[in-house]
């Protein structure tokens, strides 16, 4: 077995659970549908953060050309990915109990928290390249993830609703040309 065949297992663990955290979440918006106040910026973020940990899964193929990893290089990849799983675990609450789950005010009381660490992911990916292979990221690579940690930052510092809607939207569209223009193939 390779380094990275072994390494990848608990990464891919982790990215499975977070996946399944978001996948239980729309279980449980469907199942508790009645006693929902659905906010559509939530329900946005969710799919968006299922995209990014999908683009995530596809892009640690490329990681399998590393002949050398250092616990530092793998220590920064797995925190990345707790991080990741730390986003799917803070964007839809548990739907548990008889009352009403009101999205809106989760999303604002978790608000400063998914995007702080939204930013530690972003940054923790660019710093990741550059421990984990050398070099850092190409610009294409590095403008979108400045741009998406421009953003989280922003939303980190205001809860102006017109910003957050208009976010929830950009960023969905933001990733998915993400993915288009860098990650359409595995190489």
């Amino acid at each position: 077995m390779d380094p990275f065949s072994y390494l990848s297992v608990l990464l891919s663990i982790i990215l499975g659970l977070a996946i399944t955290q978001v996948l239980k979440g729309f279980r449980g918006m469907l199942l508790t549908r009645a006693r929902i106040r659905f906010y559509w910026p939530t329900v946005m973020w969710s799919f968006t953060i299922l995209l990014i940990f999908v683009q995530s899964w596809w892009a640690m193929f490329g990681m399998r050309n590393v002949q050398v990893w250092t616990f530092p290089a793998f220590a920064v990849v797995v925190l990345q990915t707790i991080l990741e799983y730390m986003l799917a675990a803070t964007v839809l609450p548990d739907f548990f109990g008889a009352e009403t789950i009101d999205l809106k005010q989760h999303y604002y009381s978790h608000a400063r928290w998914f995007f702080g660490m939204t930013v530690a992911v972003l940054a923790i990916s660019i710093v990741k390249t550059r421990v984990v292979e050398g070099h850092f990221a190409e610009a294409a690579d590095a403008g979108f993830q400045a741009g998406f940690l421009t953003m989280s930052l922003i939303a980190i510092a205001t809860q102006r609703e017109w910003f957050h809607k208009l976010q929830a939207v950009l960023a969905l569209l933001g990733v998915g040309a993400y993915i288009f223009m860098l990650f359409m193939r595995l190489h």
